[in-house]
This record gives C-alpha cells, sequence and structure tokens, in this order.
C-alpha cells in the first residue's frame, strides 16, 4: 500500500450515542479507529443493512478504506444503488470470530472475535478523480502496485458502475480475546478446556 492509496487519518475517536453505544460487555468495546480501521482493512467485506419499504434489508458486500471513508460498489441504476443514493441511514457491519473457546460447560463456550458496527449515509461519487482514487486504492490493498500494471476502468465500465463515499464517523468496535471462563465448581470435570482457532474441527 502505496501512501496516496491511504492518506492521513483522524486521531479522533468515534462518535457514539444511544444506538451505537455498547452495552453488553461494555468494557470490551473501543471507539478508537485504530481497531476498527485494522479490522475493515483486514477484512474488506461488510454486511449493510437499510430500511426499504418498512422492511429490513442487509446485504454482503466488498466495503474497503481510504483514510476516513469507507467505499462500496454496485450496478448503476440498479435497486441498491438507487437506495444507497438516496441519503438513507445505513448500519454497517464488520466481524470475524478467531478462536473458539472451549470450556468445562456448554453454557460458558464462546467466541473470540473482533467486530465493528458503524452508522451513516452513503454519496455518491461523481469525480472521475475520486473514482480512480477509490478503485485504485483497493486494488493496491489487495496487492501493492497491482493498479498500475492492469488496465484502468473505460467510459464503459464508469457508466455501469455506481460508487458511493460513507464517512467514518458513528460507530463502535468490540472484541473478546482470552481463555476460558469456567465456573470453579465445574473447574475437576476431566473435559479439556481452553481455546481452538476458528475453522478447526
Amino acid at each position: 500500500m502505496t501512501p496516496k492509496d491511504q492518506p492521513h487519518t483522524r486521531s479522533s475517536p468515534l462518535t457514539c450515542c444511544p444506538r451505537s453505544r455498547v452495552k453488553r460487555a461494555p468494557q470490551r468495546a473501543s471507539y478508537e479507529r485504530e481497531p476498527a480501521y485494522a479490522l475493515i482493512d483486514r477484512l474488506k467485506t461488510a454486511h449493510v443493512a437499510f430500511v426499504e419499504d418498512g422492511e429490513p434489508r442487509i446485504i454482503p458486500l466488498t466495503v474497503w478504506r481510504l483514510g476516513d471513508d469507507l467505499y462500496l460498489h454496485t450496478l448503476n441504476g440498479g435497486r441498491l444503488s438507487q437506495r444507497l443514493g438516496s441519503g438513507a441511514q445505513l448500519c454497517i457491519s464488520f466481524a470475524v470470530t478467531n478462536e473458539w473457546v472451549m470450556t468445562k460447560s456448554a453454557f460458558h463456550h464462546s467466541a473470540n472475535y473482533e467486530s465493528l458496527v458503524l452508522f451513516g449515509k452513503a454519496s455518491r461519487v461523481t469525480g472521475e478523480d475520486e473514482f480512480d482514487a477509490a478503485f485504485r486504492a483497493i486494488i493496491n490493498q489487495l496487492e501493492p502496485g497491482r493498479w498500475e500494471q492492469v488496465r484502468a476502468p473505460n467510459a464503459k465500465e464508469r457508466k455501469a458502475t455506481a460508487l458511493f463515499r460513507v464517512p467514518i464517523g458513528e460507530g463502535a468496535f468490540k472484541s473478546r480475546t482470552g481463555g476460558p471462563n469456567d465456573d470453579p465448581e465445574d473447574l475437576d470435570l476431566p473435559v479439556w478446556h481452553g481455546t481452538r482457532p476458528a475453522g478447526a474441527y
């Protein structure tokens, strides 16, 4: 990733209000940008939720970061591009399970995870320079220097693509790390406990 693919970012925390403040296990929450940005950059896949015709919708999309903004794209003129372009409130979530936490009781099994929930509104990117900068960022994040090796989008591809920007402002990061939390009376049970990498079975 080159400097132009990831400009300077703000050091101020994410803002929060009652809808975005973590209430369950608040000690696991962070409103700092560093862990939030690290998760976005690692995953680049998010679930984007909104309300349409009074009903909830949630769609998994490739979502990436450039500075303090998220970018996502869809088919120009499609239902999703119309919804994003309407200025509707969005809820965007990222999550990954890193380990399974195995305990001596069924009730206390858990997971070591990282998650991020953001709130914001999308605006359509219309400038050619920003369009190119956003796609150069994601391609060079996948493989440094790749944008300079591949063909740039042509006029037909640009016309078919609706690119949107969502400022990263309000939200919360939450994570769990560590081992099992067993009840004292269960510790003598002849059952293995510990952590297991996610995906192992």
